[in-house]
């Protein structure tokens, strides 16, 4: 990571360290502030987030590429997702996919 100042955080996503969640999803989890956490997430083919997904604050995720389905929707490349507080969802992806997302810590 490069800090250009003391006010900004500078990375590129895929030297961060992957870390396996379960076999075939791997996470790498991105700079977080006391306001919001952001992470990148790496789907195999034919996997499924292993437990349902509950949010105390408000997430995001964008769909850099492949097919993620969510909550009966097919989203791919360039989708954008928000989901509100107190939500829930169990993403699974049939042809591999990759997200990046921001949690909003709840106050």
């Amino acid at each position: 990571m490069t800090n250009a100042s003391d006010d900004v955080q500078i990375l590129q996503v895929d030297e961060v360290e992957p870390v396996e969640v379960v076999p075939g999803i791997i996470r790498r989890r991105l700079p977080a502030t006391e306001r919001a956490r952001g992470w990148m997430y790496d789907f195999a083919p034919g996997t499924e987030w292993p437990e349902v997904d509950v949010h105390e604050g408000e997430e995001r995720y964008y769909v850099v590429s492949g097919e993620f389905i969510d909550r009966g929707h097919r989203l791919g490349p360039g989708s954008y997702v928000v989901f509100a507080p107190g939500s829930t969802h169990r993403p699974r992806t049939e042809t591999g996919a990759r997200m990046i997302g921001i949690s909003i810590v709840a106050t």
